[in-house]
């Protein structure tokens, strides 16, 4: 067996790390700018950097 890993999971891999990226940022925008509306905004900023950061390992990770 080979111990590469298929194509098509390396590729929806990175599609996956961008796609959670986006989430983070537009949910990190959103909180942003309406820091007043919610209760505890840290937290959700918290939560929304979280995110970025998990789509930036998941982009940068190499699959063995």
């Amino acid at each position: 067996m080979s111990s590469e890993a298929p194509a098509g999971l390396t590729i929806m891999e990175k599609l996956m790390g961008i796609l959670i990226i986006m989430v983070g940022s537009l949910w990190f925008y959103v909180t942003y700018t309406n820091m007043s509306s919610f209760p505890v905004p840290t937290l959700l900023l918290g939560a929304a950097v979280v995110l970025i950061i998990l789509g930036i390992i998941l982009l940068t990770a190499r699959f063995e």
